[in-house]
């Protein structure tokens, strides 16, 4: 079968909302996503304690923020915090098919049934059915697809989509 490949490297941080809004502020401004990221680098605007950390969170954001359209971004700048969390959790969304997947799969099949728990084996079964799709998911590493399950429930969280219980 030729599937289209994953983009599985989601495994950074989480909703990163203060973040998103100010890289979108600066974008609105420069319209340029290279003077965004050398601007934020250059002057640690994220207030990071090692550059390779600023670095990283940079290039994540900008990734998802260029999901969006220029009308999103601006929304993204301008809205309340309810707003701002739905359009980061569209742009990731957008981003990451897997993870799309997933809310439409397992997150909107448990809204709809009342069943108000997702737990790591719903992901886990999620993961497990995708690689007989996607084999190329068989090299993630098991201590990776931990990483990704605990990064995509803290976003989840963090985007009211789930709560913490």
């Amino acid at each position: 079968m030729n599937s289209p490949r994953y983009r599985m490297s989601f495994s950074t941080g989480g909703l990163f909302l203060q973040e998103s809004v100010l890289l979108a502020t600066l974008y609105g401004e420069k319209k340029d996503w290279d003077q965004v990221r050398t601007e934020v680098i250059d002057n640690n605007l994220l207030q990071s304690r090692t550059v390779s950390t600023t670095k990283r969170i940079v290039r994540e954001v900008i990734g998802r923020l260029q999901e969006l359209d220029d009308q999103e971004r601006q929304l993204l700048v301008q809205g309340n915090t309810e707003e701002q969390s739905s359009l980061l959790w569209l742009a990731i969304c957008r981003r990451y098919p897997f993870i799309a997947e997933f809310s439409q799969e397992v997150v909107r099949e448990h809204a709809m049934t009342y069943h108000n728990e997702i737990s790591a084996d719903d992901f886990d079964a999620f993961f497990n059915a995708k690689m007989e799709i996607y084999p190329e998911l068989e090299k993630i590493t098991d201590s990776t697809r931990k990483k990704q399950r605990q990064v995509l429930f803290r976003i989840m969280r963090e985007a009211q989509i789930i709560d913490s219980n």
